[in-house]
């Protein structure tokens, strides 16, 4: 690391405290299990209450018959306990229970409370909860409970929650565990144990810290140590929490930052043994605080952690800050035992005062109270307490007064006040977000004509009244719940009770004596725990994922997704999809989409463009670089580097490239007098830097470890002895261009530029964007052949957060999806029936089984989507994201799912095996390489076909699903449409004078247009004609115009024009009629500038046709009913009314999906590869302005032919007359 300018700052490794006490422990490889109870003395052995002498607590060892045969209460109720004092601090790592000796007198449930002390007892905690053990079912049997976590304690309580139903509560016990060996030094605060390291100055590239602490303070410094560089390393309490803070080094210019800080824990000033473990190799560090670890990296890009020689006991650097005040045990730094060489006296140590909490904390659930008195009229009120919870809502203090109440009621998060003295009432309130779980103070004073409240000793803040009132004290004081409850409060039912602590309860300035209380001889109080506080932070660890933020009241948390990307009670779930290629299987068009890779995993969502053509899914992603980037004044010795940004990071960048199946970047060098490559044996001037941070000497069109250009390789270079064109060094402007496409070098991260310092020189560098397609994960599939057929793979890891998600297609009615076994734990996916997807599992607690019903069979050989999770809140199973089953989790329980057995997917163990296709198999995030495995396994290949029965659907328009390997694609070609789902119209922009032809014979007697493009093929067609189909769209706003004309080597014909007014009107001439016949379709002017869609069918006499969303039926009473006897546009003659009344000067607007029958003129004409007989003539652009979904004005029913009167029915009929012909419309 480089010296920073300035004066030294000496070094501090500081511990704060003092040494107090000592005891011996076997070596740690000796198994804790030694059996600690049956050899304690009968006084080690206490409880609540005795049945009677025989029935002492003493007499309760496990399988022993002294006395009455083990130790009974005097009353079966939830108030019992039973008291081990081990003698010393012992490790416990198993409990036993069994019944009273040959009797009905058991207990089924218990809780087990630990201590040091004998005081301020702790509820073992297991899962995130309050353990509540099972116990017994009879008197003899034994069952007993290895500890999840082991604990530290000399006394430990066993509390029954229920028992025998025959008879009453009895019970026998063993402990089981080791001995327990620890340095403890106390701490006041004040002084500083000092440690010196063996040389003056330490590079330390490692660092293992290990300690327990206990206090009951918010807030202290723990350890502090510092160099002269600016490194240090500080650990300590803030508000309960424990913040780790590093710096490795930060640069003299700032640019480099190296401050790193963590925080873990919380409530932490419970007066318990907490365990730290600090592991730190260069930047990467375990922070394990209580068995949790977080896993970080430092900030900078410094190693090692500089620290100096000298000790200093000064507190200049932590000026305004306090020192830890509590107890700690077991410090260890890098090796060296702290507390033994400070027992031994080789640490400088300063005098200290012995700590000890003096605290008596109450622990109040919903349905508590504690009753204490106070003094009777009296004409002022003083009371004080600490309490912490998470509630908003609950009530902290009742007291009847002589004349009306006083009620101190926690209210979203504040502390209001109502005083009500007949006849007024006097309400306020004070502080807010104290259901932080934190310990807060609360005082509150009132006397005639005046009150005042104080939150946590906040004077300056407190608020006072001086309504007039007078106060005479009733004498009692309810805290927690009101009991019995009086007529009138002013507490609604939702906040009469209070869950939480209360420590430090002042009753007219004199703190309670809650000894007194617990021994029966002061006050009053039901389902309080005494000398304890149950508090959990359900919030630490945070369950909530992918930055959720995590809310909670008493019993249960919840987590707020929004912003995240993520959905589900833990935020677990990805809304996303993974890839492009999933977007275009649920019809999605070209578009800017948001995907997630690795759905669950710990990959942010990110930003791509999806180009979604007819053969491949593109996935672009963009970088930062301007194109054309000019680079001067580079050299060898001084490389100008390029720093490419892209818009997602390389870890989100290398997840899409190693599923994609083919991924290319295109890179072009512009040079002038500047040589790239220094081709052919030279060393490069220029190198660019992909994936991994390694340098490649290889450019755009050639390959890694081929040190050419494009034009090396297809050798046609500028000058042919070198592989660059600007390896020749010319004066005049080259260019290197090409793609990059070896995957797992891309993206271009950096370009290093070197050649461009000498006079006249100039590089110009462009990196296109990141384009890859195929998604190999999405389509990752193997199809199971029989029935006993599976793979296998390792364990699944999902213990508290678990998601699985795939695709199946079967024929088969029922099939094991997926399984995986632990001791009693499982978890498996299962076709149970044609309709009935299974999720079953078990986490300690019993089998659980949701089930989701399908409306439809799913054995239809269609791809149908699973997804699965199970988290600490609940359990979901959907199916083809439409329907879902979700089952809460318990309230308490096991919440960790421990398996060991391999994952199979298919049949194991004897189950049902599935027959069918799996694909894009996920668990938590993590793609399984089925076709990877399949290929050596006998019964199950890779990969599966048959996608279009599932996706064929998304081809529109008649467009013909086509099957491929890895999906399948939309033939459009006998459509009038194209793109990657027959979706997109191909249309036209028609000048004046634009003609597109199409011949339905072949053109041999006229030579072609020589102004006209003509490709002339043989496109069979019936002969005679008894229907046709005709569909377009347009758009113009000029008129008339004819749109479509028809027409055959006979005189029939069939136009479709806009007239003078805009009108649509359909013309017909069948069966060589003197004078075509004509039907107004439509009386709005339909040449507004909008799109209009028009289609027209003929069957024999029937004629429909559809303007917009309108469609109506005509009947033609005309014979013969055939048309277009050998239809041809060339050979037939063109009606020259039509042409001089509606033709002149064209039509001038946009024509789109021409079609007649299976005719696709326009489609040919503007699509040179299709080998069709159409010619067109002017200037024809494509353009889709006559297709977009814009609507008109609706018309009234005066005028709407879709309205007209007698039936709608437009009935039109032939007469011949002696002059001539006429068309009458009735």
């Amino acid at each position: 690391m480089p010296p920073l300018s300035g004066a030294s700052v000496t070094l501090l490794l500081w511990i704060f405290g003092r040494l107090s006490s000592f005891n011996a422990a076997p070596p740690t490889t000796q198994k804790c299990d030694e059996a600690l109870a049956t050899t304690l003395p009968h006084n080690a052995f206490t409880s609540s209450s005795v049945f009677t002498s025989g029935y002492a607590p003493g007499y309760a060892k496990l399988n022993k018959r002294g006395g009455a045969g083990g130790w009974s209460p005097l009353d079966t109720d939830h108030y019992q306990w039973l008291q081990v004092d081990l003698g010393s601090r012992k490790q416990v790592s198993s409990v036993a229970t069994q019944g009273r000796y040959s009797s009905s007198d058991w207990i089924t449930r218990y809780r087990l409370l630990y201590s040091d002390t004998g005081r301020n007892w702790k509820l073992y905690h297991q899962d995130g909860n309050i353990w509540a053990f099972a116990g017994n079912s009879n008197t003899e049997s034994v069952v007993r409970h290895d500890l999840q976590h082991p604990v530290v304690a000399r006394y430990l309580r066993i509390v029954p929650l229920d028992w025998s139903s025959e008879g009453r509560i009895g019970l026998r016990l063993e402990i089981y565990g080791c001995p327990y060996w620890a340095d403890v030094i106390n701490f006041d605060g004040q002084g500083v144990i000092s440690y010196r390291f063996k040389v003056k100055k330490m590079k330390i590239l490692k660092d293992v810290i290990a300690l327990k602490f206990k206090t009951s303070e918010s807030e202290g410094v723990i350890l502090h140590g510092e160099g002269q560089q600016g490194d240090y390393i500080t650990l300590e309490l803030r508000r309960a929490k424990l913040l780790l803070q590093i710096n490795l080094g930060s640069n003299q210019y700032g640019s480099i930052l190296g401050h790193t800080s963590v925080t873990s824990g919380s409530l932490l000033d419970d007066h318990h043994w907490h365990s730290v473990v600090i592991e730190r190799y260069r930047r990467n560090v375990n922070f394990t605080l209580d068995q949790h670890t977080q896993h970080f990296r430092t900030n900078g890009e410094f190693d090692h952690l500089d620290l100096d020689y000298e000790v200093s006991i000064t507190f200049l650097v932590l000026r305004g800050r306090k020192n830890f005040k509590g107890c700690m045990e077991g410090i260890n730094y890098n090796g060296d035992n702290i507390t033994d060489l400070a027992r031994r006296k080789k640490l400088d140590t300063s005098s200290f005062v012995s700590f000890k909490s003096h605290t008596f904390p109450v622990f109040f659930n919903a349905t508590s109270f504690l009753q204490l008195p106070g003094r009777v009229e009296h004409n002022m009120v003083s009371v004080g307490f600490q309490f912490r919870t998470w509630n908003t809502n609950g009530l902290l203090l009742f007291s009847a007064l002589a004349d009306g109440m006083l009620e101190l009621v926690l209210v979203d998060g504040k502390v209001n006040v109502h005083i009500n003295p007949e006849p007024c009432l006097i309400q306020f309130s004070r502080g807010s977000g104290l259901n932080d779980g934190e310990w807060h103070d609360v005082r509150f004073l009132a006397k005639e004509n005046f009150a005042m409240l104080t939150i946590d000793g906040d004077e300056a803040s407190s608020v006072r009244t001086n309504t007039p009132v007078q106060i005479v004290t009733g004498g009692t004081y309810h805290f927690g719940e009101i009991c019995p409850r009086p007529a009138r409060t002013s507490v609604s039912p939702t906040l009469r009770s209070f869950q939480g602590c209360m420590q430090l309860i002042h009753v007219d300035d004199q703190l309670a004596d809650l000894h007194a209380v617990e021994r029966g001889r002061l006050g009053a109080f039901e389902n309080v725990s005494l000398d304890m506080c149950a508090i959990i932070d359900r919030c630490m660890p945070n369950h909530c994922e992918h930055g959720g933020r995590c809310t909670q009241t008493w019993d249960s948390f919840s987590c707020t997704c929004d912003g995240t990307g993520y959905t589900g009670a833990t935020c677990h779930t990805s809304i996303y999809e993974q890839s492009c290629e999933a977007y275009k299987h649920l019809g999605r068009a070209s578009d800017s989409y948001w995907i997630d890779p690795d759905g669950s995993g710990p990959l942010g969502p990110f930003k791509v463009i999806c180009n979604i053509t007819e053969d491949k899914v593109w996935t672009t992603v963009m970088n930062n670089l301007p194109a054309q980037t000019s680079v001067t004044g580079s050299s060898r010795e001084r490389r100008t580097v390029l720093q490419l940004n892209y818009s997602a990071s390389m870890e989100q960048v290398s997840a899409i490239t190693s599923s994609s199946e083919h991924c290319e970047q295109h890179v072009a060098y512009a040079c002038r007098t500047s040589r790239l490559l220094n081709t052919p044996e030279g060393t490069p001037y220029t190198w660019w830097v992909g994936k991994g941070n390694e340098k490649h000497f290889y450019w755009g069109g050639s390959g890694p470890g081929i040190q050419k250009c494009a034009c090396g390789i297809e050798r046609n270079c500028t000058d042919s002895k070198y592989y660059c064109n600007c390896d020749a060094d010319q004066k005049q402007w080259r260019e290197d261009s090409g793609l990059l496409v070896y995957k797992d070098h891309l993206p271009v991260n950096q370009i290093a530029v070197g050649d461009t310092n000498r006079p006249g020189s100039e590089a110009k560098l462009t990196v296109g964007p990141l384009r890859c397609h195929g998604d190999r994960n999405y389509w990752n599939a193997a199809s199971f052949n029989t029935p006993s057929s599976y793979l296998h793979f390792s364990t699944f890891q999902g213990e508290t957060s678990a998601d699985i998600s795939f695709y199946f297609k079967t024929s088969a009615p029922y099939g094991v999806f997926l399984e995986n076994l632990g001791n009693t734990d499982f978890i498996r996916l299962e076709l149970k029936s044609p309709t009935v997807v299974s999720f079953s599992f078990d986490v300690g607690n019993g089998p659980v089984e949701l089930n989701v019903h399908s409306p439809t069979p799913l054995n239809d050989d269609q791809w149908h989507r699973v997804s699965a999770e199970r988290n600490v809140k609940e359990a979901v199973l959907q199916l083809d994201q439409q329907y879902q089953e979700v089952r809460p989790a318990p309230p308490q329980g096991h919440t960790r799912l421990q398996l060991y057995s391999q994952l199979y997917v298919g049949a194991a163990g004897g189950q049902r095996g599935f027959l069918g296709c799996i694909r894009s198999l996920k668990m938590n995030g993590v793609t399984l390489d089925l076709e990877e495995r399949a290929q050596v396994t006998p019964g199950v290949k890779p990969g599966c076909s048959g996608h279009c029965t599932s996706y064929g659907m998304y081809c529109r328009n008649g467009g013909k699903c086509l099957e491929k390997y890895n999906g399948y694609s939309c033939d459009c070609s006998s459509t009038a449409y194209n793109g990657p789902f027959c979706t997109k119209d191909i249309g036209g922009f028609f000048e004046a004078g634009t003609l597109v032809k199409y011949s339905f014979i072949p053109e041999t007697a006229a030579a072609p247009n020589k102004d006209a493009k003509d490709i002339s093929q043989t496109s069979p067609l019936e002969t005679n004609l008894t229907q046709e189909d005709l569909s377009f769209s347009f758009s113009t706003s000029s008129s008339p115009s004819i749109l479509v004309y028809i027409s055959s080597k006979s005189q029939d014909f069939m136009a479709v024009v806009l007239r003078h007014n805009g009108t649509l009107q359909l013309r017909y001439s069948l069966g060589g009629l003197r004078e075509p016949f004509t039907v107004d379709v439509d009386q709005r002017n339909l040449a507004n500038g909008q799109p209009h869609s028009i289609n027209i069918s003929r069957d024999g006499r029937t004629l429909w046709v559809q303007v917009e969303d309108g469609i109506r039926s005509f009947d033609l009473d005309v014979d013969p009913v055939s048309f277009l006897s050998s239809p041809s546009a060339e050979t037939g003659q063109v009606d020259p009314v039509l042409i001089e009344k509606y033709n002149t000067p064209g039509f001038v607007g946009c024509l789109s999906r021409v079609q007649f029958n299976s005719i696709y003129p326009l489609k040919a004409a503007l699509r040179s590869h299709i080998a069709a007989p159409v010619s067109h003539q002017g200037k024809l652009v494509e353009s889709n302005c006559g297709a977009s979904p814009l609507t008109i004005p609706p018309m009234s029913a005066a005028t709407d032919p879709w309205h007209l009167d007698g039936g709608g029915v437009f009935r039109i009929f032939y007469n011949a007359t002696a002059a001539g012909q006429t068309v009458s419309i009735l």
